[in-house]
């Protein structure tokens, strides 16, 4: 046992006999070798597990060799070139830190005195059969490899030599020289080069079948060559020609402009030139294919009949009186100007299940054009749009390319659905690709990366659908025509439901009107209480399965017909899920209704205010974001300045909690919508006076108590007219949106124009506090 310095080498394992150079770099290791040189150059040659800059001694091997240093030659930059001689193996108990350096207790290991048996002198011969074998197949092993193999005697030293194989990786060197019986060691060698021998001996039969299929595939094309000067000379045309004649009347039949029909013929020319074998060929053959698909001269003609579209648009939707116009609008126009207008692209926002897909097919109808669809949800790249360089293997058009020919024309109504939800990555702005395919100005000379020719998109007539407009990029945003389509009403959905959805199920499961009958009243209470959405997908599911039910019944043969009643619906599909707000039971402190709009439509809320002694804190629950927050706040500074006019003791703010809930604490809410219901209940609690229950309201408010507008006015008035409120609150400057109010929600609602907050107070609160708040401190 002794302990020398040490030296930590990286995907480096020494052998005992082995000489090699070491550049020697990092500092634990320059002062090792320092150290050792002097003092007989003994040092520990050992691997780690990990490169580390200070050498851990957790990273390293236990097993390593003793190395001898013959030579050491000091660089300009203070790092060693040393020339080193493996010694002997050794294993380190232990490691130790010496100043800057690692050294090691050794435990020398002395490879043990091996008779030569039967056995041992048989395994030595295979492994210099192996070396000389393997020296044979491989160019990396130099010459008098297997000439030093048969030199060495001991077991171990030749089961040693295999270490030096190029093709052996580091952690199987470090495998070996653990291995400390030679027998075992040659066994392992044998192993390791009969599966060398095994990958060599397979590489070389790949390499020459490889050479085999060139020769033969040049003595094919000579032969072909010889076949076409044979067929050329007889005045024959060969398999390749024909097929370029074949193209060529396509290209001359397709109506291409000239400069597309030039290059469409130079590469059937390039076509003809190449060797049937040719993997070129089947590129050149699609992408002619392609371009004698595209409908460069077929397009439908406009069968535009203002009356019939208008019918098309009513059969098809019920409401959407705002997208139909405008439709309508753009018929009349283009039935004018003919081909001199430029289509406008118009982009339907809404939520879904509101009939954005299905309006542009109804375009298509009453336009007499055909109709695609491209869905861009999820889109991340952007050779989707333009397609790929033919370059890439399996290369192919874009999706705009591949709709116009699906289409057959080349002016279909072109739907892009779902442009909200276009993404971006490492392969590109899908998004920015659009902008040319979506640009009247830009949009005649379209170039796909595929194609590589201009091909026109400007007669076709692009609608593209989104549920939000945040997402889509300003630039992409400003080429289209924004349409927003709300929600339906209650009663517009049991119309689309009585019209379309019901009619269209009965059909589906193959039942007639006698067999299922769902009354209006039904209808209406599967929306309220089985659906909470802006559209009706959701509602045909629950007619699906209401009719699923009958289907069953009627099957059975027990009743010949079905009548679903509001009662039935219970035993049909399950207890209600949803449960919209009312109006509260009667009028209480503190407590103000207010109306929200949320993407499936309006809903009343209702804000909560307590005040208990305190210091003067404000405490706000319910999930309400930054917005919210800051309307509370606004409220709290008005009632503030308002305290002498309202009879509120100015000391109460400093002694008091005001804690403002707004409950379904489950659901985020934000929007300074809420900003006079919130003074309302502040007011409320701070004089102890009854808000009304019957009213309800919106609108912004300002520290100076003035009322600002707020939008979704249609949705929230409907879910005050449907919660039971008598008196709706808005603010003045909003009284122009009420148009838009179905007259039957407007005559069940007083309707109260406010400009200030003092005008909301003296509607919605009791006369007279019942008792002063300054006695409850």
């Amino acid at each position: 046992m002794f302990d020398i310095p040490v030296v930590a080498l990286h995907d480096t394992v020494v052998f005992p006999g082995m000489v090699l150079p070491l550049r020697i770099g990092r500092l634990p290791s320059v002062k090792a070798v320092e150290a050792a040189y002097p003092n007989g150059g003994k040092i520990f040659l050992v691997a780690e597990q990990a490169r580390t800059e200070h050498v851990d001694p957790e990273t390293l091997y236990r097993v390593g060799s003793v190395g001898q240093i013959a030579q050491l030659v000091r660089l300009p930059d203070g790092t060693y070139q040393a020339l080193i001689q493996g010694v002997n193996r050794a294993r380190a108990t232990e490691y130790k830190r010496d100043g800057e350096m690692l050294r090691a207790d050794l435990e020398v290991i002395e490879d043990p005195v091996v008779e030569k048996t039967l056995e041992i002198e048989a395994l030595m011969r295979t492994v210099v059969d192996q070396v000389e074998k393997y020296a044979d197949l491989s160019e990396k092993i130099p010459d008098g490899a297997a000439e030093a193999a048969r030199q060495l005697e001991t077991a171990g030293r030749l089961a040693d030599s295999v270490a030096y194989s190029p093709d052996m990786t580091f952690a199987q060197r470090q495998e070996l020289i653990e291995i400390v019986d030679p027998v075992e060691r040659l066994r392992w060698a044998t192993a390791f080069l009969a599966k060398q021998i095994d990958i060599l001996a397979v590489g070389q039969k790949i390499q020459g079948e490889v050479r085999k299929a060139a020769e033969q595939n040049q003595r094919e094309f000579f032969l072909r060559e010889q076949m076409k000067a044979i067929q050329k000379e007889l005045g024959e045309r060969g398999g390749q020609q024909q097929i370029g004649d074949e193209l060529r009347e396509k290209v001359e039949a397709a109506g291409m402009p000239d400069d597309v029909k030039e290059r469409a013929l130079r590469e059937v020319e390039r076509l003809e030139a190449l060797p049937s074998a040719s993997p070129e060929v089947a590129v050149i053959r699609n992408y002619v294919d392609w371009l004698v698909a595209m409908p460069w001269a077929k397009r439908s003609d406009d069968e535009i009949v203002l009356p019939d579209a208008e019918r098309i648009l009513n059969d098809d939707h019920f409401g959407l009186d705002k997208v139909k116009e405008r439709i309508l609008e753009f018929l009349a126009v283009r039935k004018l100007a003919g081909k001199n207008l430029r289509s406008p692209i118009l982009l339907l926002v809404g939520p879904p299940g509101v009939g954005k897909t299905s309006l542009g097919r109804s375009l298509a109808r009453a336009m007499g054009r055909q109709y695609v669809r491209i869905s861009l949800g999820g889109v991340h790249d952007e050779a989707e749009i333009r397609g790929h360089r033919r370059t890439y293997v399996g290369a192919l058009p874009g999706r705009i390319v591949q709709a116009l020919k699906t289409a057959g024309t080349k002016n279909p109504v072109m739907v892009l659905d779902e442009i909200d939800k276009v993404g971006r990555d490492y392969r590109g702005d899908p998004t920015a690709a659009l902008l040319e395919v979506l640009d009247p100005e830009q949009n005649a000379t379209f170039s796909d990366h595929y194609l590589e020719v201009p091909f026109d998109l400007s007669e076709v007539v692009f609608v593209t659908t989104a549920n939000q407009l945040d997402t889509i990029p300003g630039p992409l945003r400003d080429r289209m025509e924004v349409i927003e389509i709300p929600g339906y009403t209650e009663q517009e959905k049991v119309e689309i439901a009585r019209r379309h959805l019901l009619p269209k199920q009965r059909e589906a499961h193959g039942l007639t009107a006698a067999q299922l009958r769902v009354p209006d009243k039904t209808l209406l209470a599967l929306i309220r209480d089985y659906t909470r959405e802006a559209g009706v997908r959701n509602l045909e599911r629950e007619i699906a399965a209401l009719a699923r039910k009958a289907a069953r019944r009627l099957a059975v043969g027990k009743v010949k017909s079905v009548l679903v009643r509001e009662k039935d619906l219970d035993a049909l599909l399950g207890p209600a899920r949803f449960e919209f707000g009312g109006a509260n039971l009667e009028d209480e402190i503190g407590v103000a209704t207010g109306v929200a709009w949320t993407p499936v439509g309006g809903d009343v809320l209702t804000i909560e205010v307590n005040v208990t002694p305190g210091k003067g804190d404000l405490i706000l629950t319910g999930q309400l974001g930054d917005v919210m927050q800051e309307s509370v706040k606004a409220a709290l500074s008005y009632a503030r300045s308002k305290a002498a006019q309202l009879g509120i003791d100015p000391n109460v703010f400093d002694r008091s909690t005001i804690h403002v809930h707004v409950p379904a604490g489950a659901v985020p809410k934000d929007g300074p919508s809420a900003g006079i219901t919130m003074a309302t209940a502040l007011v409320s609690a701070l004089t102890n006076r009854a808000v009304r229950r019957d009213v309800a309201m919106t609108g912004e408010i300002t520290l100076r108590g003035r009322v600002l507008p707020i939008g979704g006015l249609k949705e929230k008035m409907l879910a005050a007219q449907r919660a039971g409120i008598t008196t709706f609150i808005l603010p003045q400057k909003n009284v122009k949106d009420l148009r838009d109010v179905s007259p039957q929600v407007l005559k069940r609602l007083t309707v109260v124009p406010v400009e200030h907050a003092d005008q909301v107070l003296e509607r919605a609160l009791a006369p007279a506090p019942a008792v002063p708040l300054q006695q409850v401190a």
